[in-house]
């Protein structure tokens, strides 16, 4: 689906005296012509909603033959449902498909509200059942946190940077995305005496976390020996290496947060499996609060969930393995 480009349409400044129209007749009529299906697309906030949407939508044009995006009006419930049976044979996971079926679904949505269709052909397709309520990401148990928490070196400026950003993944279940987006004046900030973070969320959400102690002293010893503390408007973690003398100092990456905080010192004390990343340190924050009473309202709001149905994946209090009837066999 061609992204509409709002950019195209920006008037050099200095070029408008006062009353004259900001946009030309011929711009006016080009933004009245916009389908409303370029319409829903570009209306999506969420740089990751949107590259999954435009790539579930581009896997449902190719299998209809759509080339148009004007031709999504012709859509019919058959060929939402032939969509979904081809991709139950190729073998996509049920929480895949509920998602390229979601995304189509919220496409029709929107061209109903815009009256370009009379009705919606994904509403009543039914969507695969969830394989696992729990969900696949697994939670790291308390001495394996602490552990990983102690993995780094203390003695390097990378040991450092290290041992703080696990401190926040583990505190306060960011994402990694949302780690990296974190500036140095995102950190610590006072809200009713409280240090908290500054944290952007999917969508351009912003909340605020109360800051745990140890990740406050961790984060200030790593922003005295980086030296960058007093840039407020600087990324609050750096890369560690491959930066040459006088090249511009270049913030974490998502991908190194993976590779080479989180599954480097993982791989280091033995945890090692499926979906062991970033992730599994958030459902670990997440299990651990609600297993210690956290309301689950507040864990939703702590997580930046929009639905609290997400938030219950991460709910497995009453799953402990030591409770399991394995351990009451006996011979």
């Amino acid at each position: 689906m061609d992204e509409f480009n709002p950019s195209t349409l920006v008037v050099p400044s200095g070029s408008l005296e006062r009353g004259s129209r900001l946009l030309t007749a011929p711009e006016f009529q080009r933004l009245a012509a916009v389908p409303p299906e370029v319409q829903w697309f570009a209306n999506l906030s969420c740089a990751q909603t949107r590259r999954a949407y435009q790539n579930d939508l581009r896997a449902f044009m190719a299998f209809t033959g759509i080339v148009q995006s004007q031709e999504f009006r012709l859509v019919a419930r058959g060929h939402v449902l032939a969509w979904r049976a081809s991709l139950e044979q190729q073998g996509l996971a049920s929480a895949t498909i509920r998602r390229k079926l979601a995304a189509l679904a919220s496409l029709f949505d929107y061209l109903c509200e815009a009256n370009a269709v009379t009705h919606n052909p994904v509403k009543g397709v039914k969507r695969p059942k969830v394989e696992s309520y729990e969900g696949k990401t697994p939670a790291l148990s308390a001495d394996q946190a602490r552990a990983l928490l102690a993995a780094p070196p203390s003695d390097t400026l990378k040991g450092v940077r290290d041992r703080a950003i696990l401190s926040l993944l583990l505190f306060h279940a960011l994402r990694r995305e949302e780690l990296t987006k974190l500036l140095v004046k995102d950190f610590n900030q006072l809200r009713r005496g409280i240090p908290h973070l500054r944290v952007q969320g999917k969508g351009g959400k912003l909340r605020y976390l109360p800051t745990h102690p140890s990740t406050l002293t961790l984060v200030a010893q790593y922003l005295a020996l980086a030296g960058h503390g007093h840039e407020s408007d600087a990324a609050l973690f750096r890369r560690s290496r491959g930066s040459k003398a006088g090249s511009p100092v270049l913030a974490l990456t998502p991908g190194a947060v993976y590779a080479d905080v989180v599954v480097f010192y993982m791989k280091q004390l033995g945890i090692v499996g499926d979906n062991m990343g970033p992730h599994a340190l958030r459902t670990t924050a997440a299990t651990s609060a609600l297993e210690h009473q956290a309301d689950i309202a507040q864990v939703q709001d702590w997580l930046g969930h929009a639905n609290i149905s997400t938030t219950r994946v991460y709910d497995r209090r009453g799953s402990h393995p030591a409770d399991s009837p394995t351990f009451r066999v006996t011979y």
